[in-house]
């Protein structure tokens, strides 16, 4: 009996850019791979969903538009000259693909509560290396742009630097299903615009006004969607949730949890025991086997574990307090004697319901990976200096607010 051939060519149709076309065989085969298809099942803005109600898009819508992207920019540095080979370009279109395989489950609660700060990028990393073992070495170059190794840097800024394909995507994405369109930005013209300069990624002239239209709208979807109080209050609640549910098995005790997610639970993971096993068990891990096992603990008979899960899966969020200078110690002090008080906990008890922190805002980074105009007599400048858009020079200072959390009265 003949094996039934696949049409590997095909074509997805996508809300943002309309229909996008899968260039070969082997990116089919990557897309096809459950650890691929387990992007599926990861948010891409993780509980943001509970402040804009329509972000339910995942990582792999946004992986497969970065990809598009990417065609979209080797199409264009082709036409404007710019010699990129079919094994560079298909490098390209694998790394794009690929850059954010690594992410786990509510991607940055999970890193800071089971997975001890392992990155995100070194787990993708470790995706593409048994990736590449399985498809006998055709992912070798992808990885080594990826790593930032390859000669050519213009490559590795197409897929990481302050304007690449993975901030056009998401920005544009995230812009789409939360609604708020000051995120809405111009990619097309931004992709029409860029060249190559002595080998780094610049955008011509003519391109200053999306450049700076791209970073203001940066900045807003920053204070607006992903450092939205109520977004921040349920992500720093969801990190309080696994962090006890880690901390109750590792004293022996039994939570109903996927097998998967057991592991991650009842092992102390971090970057030096995250061996090839470790990475297969991580690669069954996704939004749902968290979800499903915090549904669950409402019932556990420790009394924090569920109360913060009942708090999170009915969105009884914290109070959340945000202000431009830190916190009065006398005014945390008063909070959490009353919060103590009224719920009965001890001190140690009280960190799981009172908690406060930093976070900060930076539009454009002046130091590193900076954005270069090319102007028609050859001359390249960073965009701060380009600019006459006074806000872009200010945007490049970090801007840090103090937030406070606690339960409601």
């Amino acid at each position: 009996m003949t094996e039934k051939k696949t049409n590997k060519l095909k074509i997805l149709n996508d809300p943002i850019y309309g229909f996008i076309t899968i260039p070969n065989a082997l990116i089919y085969d990557l897309i096809e791979h459950p650890y691929f298809q387990r992007l599926r099942r990861i948010s891409q803005m993780g509980l943001s969903h509970l402040v804009y109600p329509g972000a339910h898009h995942t990582r792999f819508h946004h992986a497969i538009g970065c990809m598009h992207l990417m065609q979209k920019a080797v199409r264009i540095l082709k036409f404007k000259g710019v010699e990129i080979s079919d094994d560079e370009a298909n490098a390209l279109y694998i790394a794009i693909l690929l850059h954010d395989i690594g992410h786990g489950p509510f991607s940055h609660a999970l890193e800071s509560s089971i997975a001890n700060g392992i990155h995100h990028e070194t787990i993708s990393l470790k995706f593409m290396e048994a990736l590449n073992e399985e498809f006998s070495g055709q992912l070798s170059l992808a990885i080594t742009i990826f790593k930032g190794e390859y000669p050519r840097k213009f490559l590795y800024q197409l897929i990481s630097s302050q304007l690449d394909m993975d901030r056009l995507d998401y920005l544009k994405r995230d812009s789409f299903y939360t609604g708020v369109a000051e995120g809405n930005i111009n990619s097309e013209r931004l992709l029409t615009m860029l060249n190559v300069k002595n080998d780094h990624l610049v955008v011509e002239e003519k391109g200053i006004y999306s450049v700076e239209k791209f970073i203001v709208a940066r900045r807003l979807m920053y204070w607006q969607v992903y450092l939205h109080k109520t977004g921040l209050a349920a992500e720093k609640l969801l990190e309080k949730v696994l962090k006890r549910a880690n901390e109750l098995s590792f004293t022996g005790k039994k939570l109903p949890a996927t097998k998967a997610f057991s592991y991650f639970l009842k092992n102390a993971i971090d970057e030096t025991n995250f061996t090839k096993e470790t990475l297969k068990t991580f690669a069954k891990l996704d939004d749902y086997d968290v979800l499903s096992s915090i549904k669950e603990w409402i019932s556990c008979d420790d009394k924090i574990l569920a109360n913060l899960s009942e708090s999170l899966i009915n969105r009884n969020l914290p109070k959340v307090m945000i202000q431009n200078n830190s916190f009065d110690k006398k005014q945390l002090k008063q909070i959490q004697q009353d919060i103590k008080r009224s719920l009965e906990l001890s001190n140690n008890e009280l960190d799981y319901f009172v908690y406060y922190g930093k976070i900060s805002n930076q539009a454009y980074d002046a130091t590193k990976n900076t954005i270069k105009i090319l102007f028609k007599n050859g001359d390249l400048k960073d965009v701060t200096e380009a600019s006459d858009h006074l806000n872009i020079q200010t945007l490049s200072k970090p801007v840090d607010k103090y937030y406070i959390c606690y339960p409601k009265k």
